[in-house]
Formats: structure tokens, sequence, C-alpha cells
């Protein structure tokens, strides 16, 4: 048994200890509060003079698939050759040593969902993981998370300039609805021959995947910056009833009340970007507080490598700068992050039975000078500064 004693504990419960003491056994949280003394035999980290919370959440990244330092070599982010691959599956591209993972638990960093990029319409399947592990099958949380699609620019540019579909956004919208309706088409045929009334069809991998979000069982997380973009996805998510997640969400702003009005969510950033194209033409620090203020759940991502992960707690930090508050700001790399990856059984805060994710700093997260000094994960060192 471990006890981490003397510091500021948030628990991002709305209970904060200051001195105060959380206890591990075993991977998990066992309690959560006050220091009045510690159990007779327990180790003791002395976090006193630092800030210990729980371990930070990046929502949407591509750590592992977008590996440090190589190219095409290590860039196994977008599969060019066909814009409707549902049946990839991120795992199967995920590379356990990729330094982007180091680079994570030095950040605080302690689960990322990670996976394909946006030139596809439909990408494949996000894997939710640790970031500490030798072996991917042994560090997921949840796989799949959410089937990645895309809207915009990304899969026209792509496609297009081969004089392939989709070259408009019509045609994006209309890969992305045939698609989910040929997946109708399949689930009814497999409930028909569970019932009796047919034969089974042959298996078939696009389908499985799409039918796995027509059952919202997980949901369909598109890339989406603009607000006609984001409408688009929203339109098609209510048409066929989907949970949707909005990745990026750059103009969210425009049209806040009508995600919160329909219970989507959200995952905004990158924070520190320019307008590298177009559709960031809308960018904003506001983002954050328009969705917020709307009444809409969402976290804050670092769209790894496009931000290094170990800047997810300042991308953070710049919402604040935006007129999010600070609790709201913190809970979009914990709490809300891991309800968005529907995790937040086990990850976000710390609470007796939660997995004992917990960074240590030695200052507050949103200042710039703050350095971690110790990451855990299932309650085990895996970072010391």
């Amino acid at each position: 048994m471990l006890a981490i004693t003397g510091g500021k504990v948030i628990t991002m419960t709305g209970q904060i200890y200051e001195p105060g003491m959380v206890l591990i056994e075993q991977g998990k949280i066992v309690s959560v509060g006050p220091l009045n003394g510690v159990p007779a035999g327990v180790e003791v980290d002395d976090a006193t003079g630092c800030v210990v919370m729980p371990g930070f959440i990046d929502a949407h990244c591509h750590v592992g698939v977008a590996e440090e330092i190589y190219r095409e070599e290590g860039d196994d982010t977008n599969e060019y050759t066909d814009p409707v691959t549902p049946h990839l599956r991120a795992i199967d591209a995920v590379y356990p040593a990729d330094l982007g993972f180091e680079d994570a638990r030095a950040g605080g960093v302690t689960t990322v969902a990670t996976g394909p990029g946006s030139a596809n319409i439909i990408g494949g399947e996000m894997v939710a993981l640790k970031t500490a592990g030798e072996v991917v099958d042994r560090m997921v949380l949840r796989a799949p998370v959410g089937l990645k699609a895309a809207l915009g620019e990304n899969p026209k540019r792509t496609y297009g300039r081969e004089k392939k579909m989709p070259a408009t956004r019509m045609a994006s919208a209309a890969l992305l609805r045939e698609a989910l309706a040929k997946a109708q088409d399949y689930q009814r045929k497999l409930e028909a021959a569970a019932a009796g009334q047919g034969e089974r069809p042959d298996r078939d991998l696009k389908m499985e995947s799409l039918v796995r979000v027509l059952r919202r069982e997980i949901p369909l997380r598109v890339h989406a910056h603009r607000a006609d973009d984001i409408m688009t996805a929203l339109r098609i998510a209510r048409e066929f009833n989907l949970l949707l997640v909005v990745e990026h969400c750059t103009e969210g702003y425009l049209v806040s009340q009508e995600l919160a009005a329909h219970g989507v969510m959200a995952v905004v950033g990158p924070m520190i970007t320019n307008r590298a194209k177009v559709e960031l033409k809308g960018i904003s620090l506001q983002t954050p507080r328009a969705l917020a203020e709307a009444g809409v759940t969402f976290a804050i991502m670092t769209d790894h490598p496009v931000v290094p992960i170990q800047y997810l707690a300042l991308s953070a930090a710049l919402a604040v700068r935006g007129g999010l508050p600070e609790e709201r700001a913190l809970r979009a790399i914990t709490l809300d992050a891991a309800r968005i990856l529907g995790l937040e059984n086990r990850l976000g805060s710390l609470e007796p039975g939660k997995d004992a994710d917990i960074v240590m700093l030695n200052g507050h997260p949103f200042d710039p000078r703050t350095r971690v000094v110790k990451t855990y994960i299932d309650g085990r060192l895996v970072y010391r500064a």
C-alpha cells in the first residue's frame, strides 16, 4: 500500500484537501481525504509543497500512430487508398515505444485516445490507452472508443486532387450516408438471421464497425472545424440516431446552442496553432467558453503531434485565457475527457475504486513555470523528474 501525503489534493469532485492524502493499493485508489495520520506499515511518498491530482487525459491525439522522428516509416495515420475504411483499427498501428508516450508521461498525461487521421471520410476505429506499457494490448482501456470520420477540407483535398470522390462537401456527406445506409441493411440481415428469418450474411468487417455505431455502442467522432461541417455531422447523426462527438469543433461557438440541444459532445483544439488552412479562419481561444456557457460537455486535445502531447495542460490554460473558468478547464483534461471516452467510472477524478493514475506537480498545472514531479499509472511510478 502506498500513501501520497502532504500535498494539495485536487480531486476533481469538488473537494480539495490541503494537506491531503491519497491511499493506493493494487493499482486502485482506496481513500482520499485530509491528512490525519498515515496507517502503519504503508509506503509514503511525501508530496508536501506539490499539487496532487488525477492524471491528464488527451481525448484526441495520434501518439503511437504518428511516431516521433520518423516520416513514412512510422506514420500510419492515414490510409490514402480508400476514403471509406471503418474497419481499420488504431490498435494495429500503435507503437508502444514511440517517444510520444515518454513525453506524455513527463507531461502528466496518463491516458490518451489515439487513432486515424482525417484524410478519409471514415478513417477507422480509435482506441483509449494508458501511456505506459511495452505491449499495446496491455495498455488498452477501451477498444474501440469511437469511429473516426472527417468532413471539411481534408478528405476533399486528399481525393479531389486525384479526381476521385469526394471532391466536394456534398460528396463527403453522401459517402458517409451511403456507408451508414449499407450498414443498416447489414444490421437488418444480422437481426433477421438471429430471429431465424434468413441466412446470416457473409462477415463484413467494414459493416461490423459501422453497426457498432448504429447500435450506439460507440460514438461517431467526426473531424469538423467549420460551423457548416459541424452541422452536417449533426444532421447525419440525427438521421441515423447516432452518438456524436465533434472533433476540433473550431467554430463550435457559432452553433453551440445546437450542439447542446442535441446532447453532442466535443473535443476542442488544438489550442496552440495558427490558421494553417481555410477552415481554421475562425479559430478562437473563446470556443471552450462558448461551449461551456451553452452546456456542452467537452474536452481539450493536443492533436499530437500537431501540438506536443506534454503541452496538454498548457493548452487548457489557454482556454482560461479565452474566458473559460479554471475548474472547467481542469475538467476538460480530466473528468470531462473521461466522460467523452466512456471511462468516467475508472478515470478523471481521485475517488475510491478508481484507477490510481495520478500526477504530482510543483505548482498549479496552468502556470507555465510548473513542472511535473512524478506520474503514477495504476499506482506505479512511471515518471520522476
